[in-house]
């Protein structure tokens, strides 16, 4: 029995190991196309390479950091992780919220951050916490994509001419600076090169995209710089190597402060992440990724980088972007990006050191420009509710104030837009009886002083409760009858209104009658006590309207005063709609 129990447990834990790894269909298709993959991954590496340094220095840790980041977090997500096609690493919103960490408690505290970090995304993707996500509407991500293209925009202008934007400043800022920076007087020749480059991918991608355009356009922009002796900005010495895994700088001590800056960290990462994967879907025609796997590669990539003193990592839209406009097949590119990084910081550092970053500014614009879709944003102002008007809000808000303000923002308006949708199309209809049998003396209708009977159709919430229940509260009738069996939602506020209207009823010694309460209604009308303000609410609650119209004829109303046999039919609306 024991030995049994082993086997069983074994064969889980194998389940559990296979599981983690790429399907077979993904690991087939990295030998399908290597050549388009291993030319998508130069490209992202030759644009990664000083992002990743930069950030690197932006979190406070150092330009070596960020290069181990994007090896090791890289090559990690790429093998684990849930999008074929998505590129990972530093990104400078999880810079920025490093950068206090790295102040206030030095490296070990951000090391620490970032592999706590990765233990409560374990988590999160153990309970599959990313579908949660999966409910962002389309045009927040069609925004998102188009504000980030914005934000890689901004973020090269300065890099072009070399300056930094000052703290706190934003992207707009500092690019709008360094556009008077790049007068032909002072930074032409950084401007020539940035323009000559984006011109070149542009035109070249169009007109040639079988070949690795952005890399023969920083090829011959870097042999061009050297050649003529041109005064620009480069990457500068990068770091050479990688440093040896450690432990040690895990303080145990550190953990309680370090909490709110672990969660903001999850937040941001598990957010960029997954929202760069719908991104990347919407790109390509590519299947859907899968969140949870998405999560589990980033976690791994967040709990083993610390150890080699790398920073924090996610998924990045902007490379993501370059990836998939570059040709990208399968994962073999991220690795491949991975590898380069890893190759070009052990050898040909010297190298790489001499490109003009007003070169991989031109290649970067390129990238954000073909990284707007046009087709999807036509699509929005085609599908009507301010769709398009969403997508760019969306796109601005992330321009001006980063991603999380953007998708917020976003998310909100789309809310906003379909709580309007569905309020708009609420309505309260008057109905009248009629005969259903042939050969039968039609009934005559009651007339306004006797019986009047409304039937409310769609949603009874806090945006629409007054406007559908006006007519009811102003009716003068005796017995007013209230059809409740197209009545979709029902809230505290719309609740509370029919219980104002009741007792408006009551009070002129009139009468409501309720017909077609849906059984999932029935305890909110109870709960906040409409059904007890009915006088003997179980003679005055029924299940159609011709039950409560027999009802007020024989109990409610003088019989003199409605001649002729009980209708026995249906009920038809008049052709008004009542809009209050």
């Amino acid at each position: 029995m024991p030995h049994t129990q082993a086997i069983r447990y074994l064969s889980r834990a194998r389940a559990r190991i296979r599981g983690l790894l790429p399907p077979r269909d993904d690991l087939a298709g990295m030998r399908a196309s290597p050549r388009e993959d291993a030319v998508a991954g130069l490209t992202v590496a030759v644009a990664a390479l000083p992002l990743s340094l930069g950030l690197g220095v932006a979190s406070g840790l150092g330009a070596r950091a960020g290069l181990v980041s994007a090896v090791v977090a890289g090559g990690l997500a790429a093998l684990f992780g849930g999008s074929r096609l998505q590129i990972t690493g530093p990104t400078g919103l999880l810079a920025v919220a490093l950068l206090p960490v790295a102040r206030a408690h030095g490296a070990p505290g951000v090391l620490t951050t970032g592999l706590l970090a990765g233990l409560v995304l374990m988590a999160a993707a153990r309970f599959g916490l990313s579908r949660y996500v999966r409910l962002v509407p389309a045009p927040v991500v069609t925004g998102f994509v188009t504000g980030s293209a914005g934000v890689l925009v901004c973020q090269q202008l300065p890099a072009a001419t070399g300056s930094r934007g000052g703290e706190g400043e934003g992207v707009v800022v500092p690019a709008v600076r360094a556009l008077g920076d790049l007068a032909p007087d002072r930074h032409g020749a950084a401007a020539a090169m940035m323009i000559g480059v984006l011109a070149l991918c542009l035109a070249g991608g169009r007109l040639r995209p079988a070949l690795p355009v952005p890399l023969l356009a920083v090829g011959l922009a870097t042999v061009l710089s050297h050649f003529l002796r041109l005064p620009l900005a480069t990457i500068g010495p990068l770091p050479t190597g990688l440093p040896a895994p450690s432990l040690g700088f895990v303080s145990p001590a550190l953990v309680p402060q370090l909490l709110p800056s672990v969660f903001t960290v999850v937040a941001l990462g598990a957010l960029e992440s997954l929202m760069t994967a719908a991104a990347a879907d919407s790109l390509t025609d590519a299947e859907r990724h899968d969140g949870d796997r998405v999560l589990l590669g980033l976690a791994a990539a967040n709990v083993i980088t610390p150890v080699f003193g790398g920073l924090a990592a996610t998924g990045t839209v902007c490379r993501t972007g370059i990836n998939i406009r570059a040709g990208a097949v399968s994962r073999l590119a991220a690795l491949v990006n991975a590898a380069a990084i890893a190759l070009v910081a052990l050898t040909a550092g010297p190298l790489v050191a001499a490109v003009p970053l007003a070169a991989i500014a031109g290649v970067l614009i390129a990238t954000a420009v073909r990284m707007v879709d046009l087709t999807a944003l036509r699509a929005l102002r085609g599908s009507g509710h301010g769709q398009l008007a969403v997508a760019a809000v969306t796109a601005t808000t992330t321009v001006l104030f980063g991603l999380v303000t953007g998708i917020t923002v976003g998310a909100v308006l789309t809310a906003a837009l379909a709580l309007h949708a569905v309020t708009k199309s609420a309505a309260v209809h008057r109905m009248l009886p009629r005969q259903t049998r042939e050969g039968e003396t039609p009934t005559p209708a009651p007339d306004d002083t006797s019986v009047a009977v409304y039937r409310i159709d769609g949603p009874l919430l806090f945006t629409t409760a007054d406007r559908l229940l006006k007519p009811i509260s102003r009716s003068q009738a005796t017995v007013t009858i209230l059809h409740m069996a197209r009545v979709t939602l029902i809230d505290a506020t719309g609740v509370l209104a029919l219980g104002e209207a009741i007792d408006n009823h009551h009070r002129r010694r009139a009468h409501i009658l309720l017909s077609g309460i849906r059984p999932n209604h029935r305890p909110h009308l109870d709960a906040l006590g409409v059904l007890r303000r009915l006088r003997s609410h179980e003679h005055h609650a029924f299940p159609a309207p011709a039950d409560a119209f027999r009802y007020a004829q024989r109990a409610l109303l003088n019989p003199r005063a409605l001649p002729g046999p009980t209708p026995t039919g249906s009920w038809l609306e008049t052709d008004d709609t009542m809009s209050g």
